[in-house]
């Protein structure tokens, strides 16, 4: 709970405000590349975004790890370090505000794919909150539209085009620690989807996961690029259980008494089909439990060991 700590420690109410937008671009087996420009922002906004600061910290009760599978809690966040995400290039470009990155035409904050806050408190202590930017960002969606705004008692012409911040975020960094308030958000800003995308085709490279079924063609159809899917291929790389010779025994002497839908064939490789793609990816996961206290079965999205 350290990090948390010093999360909770940080001088929201002094520090200086600034944002950044950036575009993103995500060259094909390459890390994302982040492009930032930075805006000026004057004191109204600065005061409205330590409060949105404020409000996201006091709401922070527990922090666990991240995982794959994990879910956020209400009081919760997950938390990984910040060097097993591309969160470090994100902070490197708002170190450099120079002048020639300051955004001075509108098409260079058009089309933004997200947005940073940073707050640099007095003593130098910087903090990263960071937002998906939605619909009012993007040039395409102004197209044959008549920006207005309510004032005086009516609707008038918006003196210019308007583009909408949130008081909530998606994550922030903070040190050497990533705090996940929205996991999907999370994961499009800093291009998990790619990265899992990629993680799962090197696993079908691997021979062991290959050699446990008859043919895995019908699997890799079934995860395609699903989202959900493809976080639970990754978990079963991670875990690695079926390059456990015991556990796989025990998964063949069990499996009909678990109630999983698939069979096996003479050499004890596992016959997948379409309908059976859900209980193979929760028997590889090892995500049905057999409680010794009710005795019933239960699916579980992640499990840790506790003894």
């Amino acid at each position: 709970m350290a990090e948390l700590e010093d999360l909770k420690a940080f001088d929201i109410a002094g520090a200086a405000v600034s944002v950044w937008t950036f575009k993103k671009s995500t060259p094909k087996g390459q890390p994302p590349v982040f492009s930032g420009r930075w805006i000026a922002v004057d004191d109204a906004l600065a005061g409205a975004l330590r409060e949105s600061l404020a409000t996201a910290s006091d709401s922070i009760a527990e922090t666990h790890p991240y995982g794959l599978l994990a879910q956020i809690n209400e009081g919760g966040v997950l938390v990984l370090g910040a060097d097993e995400t591309h969160a470090p290039a994100i902070v490197a470009q708002t170190a450099d505000p120079t002048p020639e990155r300051k955004v001075r035409v509108l098409k260079q904050i058009n089309n933004s794919a997200f947005y940073v806050v940073k707050f640099v408190a007095p003593g130098g202590q910087t903090l990263h909150a960071v937002r998906r930017t939605d619909d009012s960002w993007r040039s395409r969606k102004a197209t044959g539209t008549i920006a207005a705004y309510f004032g005086d008692d009516g609707l008038t012409l918006a003196p210019a085009p308007r583009f909408t911040l949130s008081r909530y975020f998606d994550f922030l960094i903070h040190g050497d620690a990533v705090f996940v308030l929205d996991k999907g958000r999370f994961e499009s800003v800093l291009s998990y989807k790619e990265a899992q995308i990629e993680d799962f085709t090197a696993l079908q490279a691997e021979p062991t996961f290959v050699g446990v079924f008859v043919d895995v063609a019908p699997l890799v159809s079934f995860v395609g690029t699903n989202k959900i899917h493809l976080r639970r291929a990754c978990a079963i790389r991670e875990k690695g259980n079926f390059s456990n010779a015991d556990y796989m025994a025990r998964l063949r002497q069990h499996a009909g008494q678990m109630g999983f839908g698939f069979a096996f064939d003479a050499q004890g490789r596992i016959v997948c089909t379409e309908a059976a793609c859900p209980d193979i990816i929760k028997a590889l996961l090892d995500h049905r439990l057999d409680s010794r206290l009710s005795g019933n079965l239960y699916d579980v999205e992640n499990t840790e060991v506790v003894g």
